[in-house]
This record gives structure tokens, C-alpha cells and sequence, in this order.
């Protein structure tokens, strides 16, 4: 393949990148902005992040079988497919203001971007040099966590209308002034599902008319021994007690950073008491902190040992977290920006500690590390749930508890002295 071939897939690929982080990204807006105008509770409103995480559990095995069949183009295609279509279903969502046709959308997208975040991953690592594999994943993941930035800042402004009516201005409304309002609220997500729909489309066009190159992988992965049923394979990659032990640790860690960004914007206007436009102003700072915090991560990491770095950055989420849920004023919305700074590292740091040494079950291993996503479906219902029961700022005690197990683990591999990232989130 030429230079210029390479360096056009390289590009295509990487767009991917952006385009999975931008949709994740777009749920701390949608949390808040579909209580409002659905009327939900706060454990309610946080089965956002399940329905988008529940499909990063149930489609990387389904996903990595699709694209043995039809390649990794046929996979990535398929999923810009169902991330366009759930896009599209968004508008029929808001016209009937039904919270699960909502839910149902965006499990269409996010198995869609499963399908992309599987074959993105492996496939930039080998596109090109192998030497080079590293700095392209460090590439693809800048612009992860500029669509991070970018999703919160347009997003923001494009969905969230600033105006939140209290309980008693509600009663005072008739319900017919009411429902018009609800129905004004939750149609601001279409004109930008639907720009965000074609796009993904315009891509998938692109891409099915550029020639990439099929990846020829050579036969790792466990014996497939007609008598060792799927069940018995996981049980024996689970005996790796290294990878055993980060699957909890990237079960916490995903758990924890869903719970922080989703919350933010209700964390803000409850805590530091500012309207929604400023809440997610301070949700865009955090975002931008996050993407900062993987350049200055991936810069200290030359000097410091990653496993180190990863044990102080957990100590220091667990107290700032703590702080943020004990202390008043804007000083907590600041602490959890500072959080989304520290975690920034997290995500690539424990996938490489806990695949290292696997050898030919690398392939498997690395996609029960990917499963273990879905503990950003399971905690911030837990943290939805302790909100209503308290507020929103003890609630903030569940991710405290995330990274004091990331903290934990990453203590429990101090011996490690080499980690080599080798995928983005």
C-alpha cells in the first residue's frame, strides 16, 4: 500500500475516534436535559449512561464475529450504519417524549459505536510502522478528547435551553402551558441528532468508497477445541489472575468516570448554586481538563512509572472527590473538574496492565477488559438511586469509592516497570 493510501486510512480511522467520543460525551447533557423535559428522577435519568454502556457489554463478542466474517471495513460500516440510524430515531423520540424510545435510541448508537471502538482499536495499531503503533493510539486519542470538549460546548448550547422550572412553577402552570413547555424542551435534540445522523452517514459513504487495507492477522487467540465450550474458555482466561483482577479494576474505574461527568451539570447548579448554561460551562472545562490531562499524563509517563503515576492520580480522585461532597460553594465543582484531569490516564493504563503477559490470549483477554465498560451502567444508577434518597452531593461517594479500587490495584502492581498503552477510550 502507498504513503499516501496509508496515511488516508490512518486518517479515516482516527475519525472514528471522534466520533464515538463526541456521542459518549453528549450523555452529561442529555441526563439533565431529559429529566427536565421527561420528568424523570435522578436514578431514572442515569439509565442514559446504562443504555450506552449495556451496549459496550452485550456487542464487542457479536461485533469481533461480524467482522471475522465480513472484515474489519464490513464491521466499521455496520457500525456507522446503526450509530446513524439510532441518530435519526431520535426525532420520532422527541415528538412523543417517551423516555425508553429515547433509551432505545441510544442503544442503536452506541452498539453501533462498539462495533467502531472494537475495530478501531486494533486496526490503528497496525496501520503502518509498528514501531510508531503507540504514538498513533496517542494520535487517535487526542481527538477523542477534543470531540470530548467539543460535545459538551456544542452540545451544550445547542440542547440545553438555560431555563429550569422549580416544582412550584410547574403547579402554577396549566397542564396544557406545561406540556407545551415539555414539548419545546425535548425537540432542541433534533436539528442536532439529525446533523449528527447525516454525518455519520456522509462518513460511512466515505468510507465504503476508499479502498482500506484488510488487516491479515496471524492465528492468536485460544485453541478453538471443538469440546471446550465459550464458558469454559472465559473460565480459562479468568485463571490469568492479572487480567482478572483489571477487569474489576476497569469495571470501577469505567463506573466511576460515568458517575463524575454525568452528574456534573446537576452537581453544579444544586451545589455551587448556578443556572444550566453555566453548569455546563463547567462541564466543558472538565472535559477540556480530561484531554489535557492525557498529553501532560503521556509526557510525565517518561519520567515517572506509569503504574506509580496511576496509584497517585486514584489517591488523589478519592480525595478531591471527598472534598467535593463535604464543602460548599464553587470550590466542589472545581475539585471534580480536577478529578476529570486525573482520570485521564486511567482507562489506557489499566487495559495495559491487564493484558500484559497474556501472550496468544492477548485477543480475548483484551475484549472481557472492553466488556468490563459496563460498569458505566451500573454505578450511576446506584449513585442515581443514593441521590434521591440524600442529594446529589453524597451521592458523589460512589465514584469516591471507583478510584479508591483504582487506587488499590494499581498498588498491587507497583513491581510493573513497563506499560505500553495500546488503546483508547
Amino acid at each position: 500500500m502507498s504513503k499516501n493510501k496509508n496515511t488516508l486510512a490512518v486518517v479515516l480511522i482516527t475519525s472514528l475516534f471522534f466520533i464515538w467520543g463526541f456521542a459518549l460525551n453528549l450523555n452529561p447533557i442529555l441526563i439533565p436535559h431529559l429529566k427536565k423535559a421527561c420528568q424523570l428522577s435522578d436514578l431514572q435519568s442515569s439509565l442514559v449512561d446504562s443504555a450506552a454502556y449495556f451496549a459496550y457489554f452485550l456487542l464487542p463478542i457479536p461485533a469481533a464475529q461480524f467482522m471475522k466474517r465480513y472484515g474489519y471495513k464490513g464491521g466499521i460500516l455496520f457500525g456507522l450504519i446503526l450509530f446513524s440510524v439510532g441518530a435519526f430515531l431520535f426525532f420520532p423520540a422527541s415528538i412523543v417524549r417517551n423516555y425508553a424510545f429515547f433509551l432505545g435510541a441510544l442503544f442503536i448508537i452506541f452498539s453501533g459505536a462498539a462495533f467502531l471502538e472494537t475495530a478501531a482499536n486494533p486496526y490503528i495499531s497496525v496501520l503502518g510502522d509498528p514501531e510508531s503503533a503507540t504514538q498513533r493510539i496517542n494520535f487517535a486519542q487526542t481527538f477523542n478528547g477534543l470531540a470530548a470538549v467539543l460535545a459538551s460546548y456544542l452540545g451544550g448550547k445547542a440542547i440545553l435551553s438555560g431555563k429550569v422550572l422549580t416544582p412550584d412553577q410547574e403547579k402554577a402552570m396549566s397542564s396544557l402551558q406545561l406540556n407545551n413547555y415539555l414539548n419545546k424542551e425535548a425537540s432542541s435534540v433534533q436539528l442536532p441528532f439529525l446533523i449528527i445522523a447525516v454525518t455519520v452517514l456522509i462518513v460511512a459513504i466515505l468510507l465504503w468508497r476508499t479502498h482500506l487495507p484488510e488487516i491479515v492477522e496471524e492465528g492468536e487467540g485460544l485453541p478453538q477445541h471443538e469440546d471446550r465450550t465459550f464458558l469454559e474458555r472465559i473460565a480459562d482466561l479468568l485463571n490469568e489472575k492479572g487480567l482478572r483482577f483489571g477487569v474489576v479494576a476497569q469495571f470501577f474505574y469505567v463506573g466511576g468516570q460515568a458517575c463524575v461527568g454525568s452528574f456534573l451539570i446537576r452537581f453544579s447548579e444544586r451545589v455551587a448554586g448556578v443556572d444550566e448554561a453555566a453548569a455546563n460551562n463547567y462541564l466543558t472545562m472538565a472535559l477540556f481538563a480530561f484531554l489535557a490531562g492525557r498529553f501532560i499524563g503521556t509526557f510525565l509517563m517518561s519520567f515517572i512509572n506509569p503504574v506509580k503515576l496511576l496509584a497517585i492520580y486514584g489517591i488523589t480522585n478519592v480525595s478531591l472527590i471527598v472534598l467535593s461532597v463535604f464543602l460548599h460553594g464553587k470550590f466542589p465543582v472545581y475539585a471534580l473538574i480536577g478529578v476529570e484531569f486525573f482520570m485521564s490516564i486511567m482507562f489506557p493504563t489499566i487495559f495495559s496492565l491487564s493484558i500484559r503477559g497474556l501472550g496468544a490470549k492477548t485477543k480475548e483477554g483484551s475484549s472481557l477488559v472492553i466488556m468490563a465498560i459496563v460498569g458505566g451502567a451500573i454505578f450511576p444508577p446506584i449513585m442515581g438511586k443514593l441521590s434521591d434518597m440524600t442529594n446529589i452531593q453524597i451521592a458523589y461517594l460512589v465514584p469516591a469509592a471507583c478510584f479508591l479500587f483504582v487506587f488499590y490495584f494499581a498498588i498491587r502492581n507497583l513491581k510493573v516497570k513497563e506499560v505500553k498503552l495500546t488503546v483508547s477510550h
